[in-house]
């Protein structure tokens, strides 16, 4: 019997709430999905960059019904719980986020994320104030719903220009005063910094690996307080390196070596279905 919504819903509060952190990994469509689930992964989590990049496109230019479209697809690849980057809800209003997290549950997530960064190269992030409302509005949104949505806030400081850990700080700390069960500053540039904000919040924080040098081990995080782990485009990024470089191989060497490195057919076959 398939998993209910509200079942995967009390499962990924539950991973949050375990003795240490846990691996969130994040797939690019369906197969991906099935792939992971086999590996033994408990929850997924959809990338705004990867989803962008199966529809040939740059991170930050999908639409609202793209998004969701494509976390559906995810959604129904396994039974395992699923959270969706929803960038900053696809619109400025408070109440646009709030919209996007309802239509999020009705797609089948069970978890998604509103961030603070605005998409505006001038004005790359909402004020605190600002990004603070919106938070709160999409927390009222999830707090609606008839299961346990996971609402996650993350402040993109570090990756927008503002790379300033007090405001870091500041930030999330409001974000959970505004009922956020989750935060999230991705790019913190070393350990002490994931240490001093993990310290400073009473919520699960989320460590999002998948930059060089920025990227630290499970035990290592861990031990800083991390509770949750994703990795972002990496998995994607890595997949599409592995075909640029078998194509450039055919192209420029006229070899097929990359047949040797592959899985074969009946092996990948064993993640699909039918």
């Amino acid at each position: 019997m398939a998993a209910t919504q509200s079942d995967k819903a009390a499962r990924f509060r539950a991973l949050h709430e375990g003795p240490g952190a846990f691996v969130i990994p994040n797939p690019w469509d369906a197969g991906s999905a099935r792939i992971l689930a086999a590996l033994g992964f408990q929850a997924l989590a959809t990338s705004s960059g990867a989803s962008a990049g199966t529809l040939g496109r740059r991170d930050g230019t999908v639409t609202r019904e793209e998004a969701l479209a494509h976390a559906r697809a995810i959604v129904e690849a396994t039974d395992l719980p699923v959270s969706a980057d929803l960038e900053k809800g696809f619109g400025d209003a408070p109440a646009v986020a709030a919209e996007t997290i309802r239509l999020a549950a009705g797609v089948g997530l069970v978890g998604g994320s509103i961030e603070d960064a605005t998409g505006d190269k001038n004005r790359p992030l909402y004020d605190v104030g600002q990004a603070t409302e919106r938070v709160a509005a999409a927390v009222q949104a999830a707090r609606a719903l008839s299961f346990p949505f996971t609402l996650t806030a993350r402040t993109e400081n570090f990756l927008r220009g503002n790379p300033s850990l007090d405001d870091t700080i500041a930030r999330l700390q409001a974000f959970e005063k505004a009922g956020a069960d989750v935060l999230m500053a991705p790019g913190l540039p070393d350990l002490a910094a994931v240490r001093a904000v993990c310290a400073a919040v009473s919520r699960p924080v989320n460590f999002m690996a998948g930059i060089r040098g920025k990227s630290f081990t499970v035990a290592e995080l861990q031990a800083a307080g991390v509770r949750r782990i994703s990795v972002a485009t990496s998995l994607y990024r890595q997949a599409m390196t592995a075909v640029v470089e078998a194509a450039r191989e055919v192209k420029d060497k006229g070899t097929f070596g990359y047949l040797d490195r592959a899985l074969n057919t009946p092996d990948l076959n064993a993640f699909m279905q039918g």
